[in-house]
């Protein structure tokens, strides 16, 4: 691993960068905002390093998740990693409200995104297929630890889902949570295997889940 002063660079080879994004921080531009963005940060430090370098972004997180976010450093391979994204195994760690009733099991629901934009609801009728597998990892009175497999990337996919079954993310107040004990959402992408678009050999990326969800177990 490398650090730079803005990234905290997991893996980087002449085709990928894989970044470790704080919570808090955008992937990619807004309106709004242009600059103070994951994008923007991995984008300077590649020209740094060539002024001919290019960056393609492969995916996102939302700005308040933290984790594992990959950029591709040429089209081709933007297109494969795209291409085969819902083929690799993504899993995310949250921290959510309550009791989860079973030990592991599947959210499977159709998201449809609300007339404002802002916000992903629930619609069987007319929305788009969202697919994740949870497992417990820990719990207490007040809170569960939950590993969790994206089989499906909708946007806001886990958020949604976990709110719908009344298990909202600690820290979202987008899906219904009022208090933030850790001043941050409980939500981080832990884990991505895949399949390097060059060599065709499996990367397994993994982070630590961070020390804050554990202190709400302590």
């Amino acid at each position: 691993m490398k650090k730079s002063k803005k990234l905290h660079i997991l893996y980087e080879d002449k085709y990928i960068i894989i970044v470790d994004k704080p919570a808090g921080l955008l992937t990619i531009s807004t309106e709004k905002e242009k600059e103070r963005t994951l994008f923007h940060y991995v984008y300077e430090y590649l020209k740094k390093k060539n002024k001919n370098n290019k960056v393609f972004i492969v995916h996102r997180l939302d700005k308040d998740t933290s984790g594992i976010v990959m950029f591709a450093k040429d089209e081709k391979t933007k297109m494969f990693l795209q291409e085969n994204w819902d083929n690799f195994k993504r899993n995310y760690v949250a921290v959510v409200n309550g009791h989860v009733k079973n030990e592991k099991g599947v959210l499977k629901n159709y998201l449809e995104e609300t007339k404002t934009h802002l916000t992903y609801v629930v619609n069987d009728s007319n929305g788009k297929l969202a697919i994740t597998e949870y497992e417990k990892i820990l719990e207490n009175k007040k809170y569960t630890l939950l590993s969790l497999n994206l089989k499906t990337g909708r946007k806001n996919q886990i958020r949604v889902q976990l709110s719908h079954i009344n298990n909202p993310i600690v820290g979202d107040k987008k899906y219904g949570i009022k208090s933030n004990p850790i001043r941050r959402m409980a939500l981080v992408a832990n884990t991505l295997e895949f399949i390097h678009p060059k060599t065709k050999e499996k990367i397994v990326i993994d982070i630590d889940i961070p020390a804050c969800f554990l202190d709400l177990f302590k």
